[in-house]
This record gives C-alpha cells, sequence and structure tokens, in this order.
C-alpha cells in the first residue's frame, strides 16, 4: 500500500535526522559523499516539500469553505426565486408580453451562468417598473423585498467569484507543491541507493532510516 504524502515526508524526516545524528551511520554516508553539507541540502528540500504540502492543504480548505459559502448563498437565492417566479407567474398569466419581460414565460434554466442570468433578469426587471412593483405586491412581493433580494443576487457572484480564485490559487498551490515533492523525492531516492551501499556491510541500520531489511 503506498505512503500517504504525509507519511512520506515524516520518512523522509526521520531519515534525514538519524543520518546526521547516529555516529555510525554518519560517518558510513560521509565517506559516501552524503556528510553535514550534502545532508543541509535535503533538509532544505524537504523543508519546501513540506512548505508546499501545508500550503497545498491551506488552500484545499480554503477551496472547500468557499464553495460551501457560495453553495448556501445560491440555495437561499434559488429557493426564494423559485417561489417569487411561481407568484409571478399566477401574477401575469394573462399578461405575455409581462412575463417575456420577467423572463418567466419558459423553464427554469440549470446551467448556472444562465439560470443567474434568469433570476437577475426577474429583480432588475421588477425593481425598473412601478407598475409591475404594484402587482407583485398582491402576492407579498415588496420593493423592500426585490431590493433585498437582488442583494443576495450580487451576494451569491461575490461568493462564486471567490469560490473561482480559492480554485486557482489550490491549482498553484498544487503545481508548487508536486515540483518541491519531485525534487526531494529525486534527492532521497538517490540518498537511499547510496545507504544501502554505505551500509551493506550493516544492513540493520538501514532500519534507522525508516528502511526495512528482510531477515
Amino acid at each position: 500500500m503506498a505512503m500517504t504524502e504525509l507519511e512520506t515526508l515524516e520518512l523522509y524526516r526521520v531519515s534525514l535526522h538519524n543520518a546526521g545524528s547516529q555516529p555510525e551511520i554518519s560517518s558510513a554516508m560521509t565517506e559516501f559523499g552524503y556528510g553535514p553539507e550534502k545532508l543541509a541540502i535535503g533538509h532544505a528540500v524537504l523543508f519546501s516539500a513540506r512548505e508546499g504540502y501545508d500550503t497545498s492543504e491551506t488552500e484545499k480548505h480554503e477551496t472547500k469553505a468557499a464553495y460551501q459559502a457560495f453553495d448556501l448563498k445560491r440555495d437561499a437565492l434559488a429557493e426564494r426565486y423559485a417561489m417569487d417566479r411561481k407568484k409571478a407567474k399566477v401574477i401575469f398569466s394573462d399578461e405575455p408580453v409581462t412575463m417575456e419581460r420577467l423572463d418567466i414565460a419558459g423553464s427554469l434554466p440549470r446551467a448556472y451562468i444562465r439560470w443567474l442570468e434568469t433570476v437577475k433578469t426577474f429583480y432588475t426587471v421588477s425593481l425598473a417598473d412601478l407598475e409591475i412593483q404594484r402587482q407583485l405586491g398582491a402576492l407579498k412581493i415588496t420593493p423592500e423585498y426585490l431590493n433585498e433580494t437582488y442583494a443576495m443576487v450580487g451576494e451569491v457572484e461575490a461568493a462564486r467569484a471567490l469560490y473561482i480564485q480559492e480554485i486557482g490559487e489550490s491549482q498553484n498551490a498544487t503545481k508548487v507543491k508536486d515540483a518541491a515533492f519531485a525534487q526531494v523525492d529525486d534527492y532521497m531516492r538517490k540518498f537511499y541507493a547510496t545507504a544501502r551501499i554505505a551500509l551493506a556491510e550493516r544492513p540493520q541500520l538501514l532500519e534507522s532510516l525508516g528502511k526495512l531489511v528482510r531477515s
């Protein structure tokens, strides 16, 4: 079973720490080019990988939170609009021109962009036409309510913009993390290959580097 990225980082950390702190391992590895300076490079690339991992995880959580905020606002607006649309269809059932203006004559679009434009049209037209407002008032859709709901449209747009921004930041953080992991993976692959040679006569010491030795 493959290790997780977090488990891999911990393995690398333990390996590098023990390679520098255990005298027998340190001495053997130094003879094969992995003295303090070379190990310092390993610690540096490991730090970058850990930093990249942490940043990537943070961005994932922020993206999830941004989507949840957007989803809640969208659902709240959708619930309001669904009822307002039903009321308007009753009120203007004999006024096809008004229904067209309010964009309630056909079926409600499913795609987000088209759906939002349909919603915006309804409230924009209603807020700009006093006669429409007067008739909507019969079913308790007041000008205050229209303004409040139209403000929700802006909140949904802002929430979605933040969500899209977070997606971009998360994707970028993942690319940075992957590049850092590729670098530390390459370093550690060579490190372990060298350790197997350096500790060939004392294979049990490999276990101190996190590499199990089959007996």
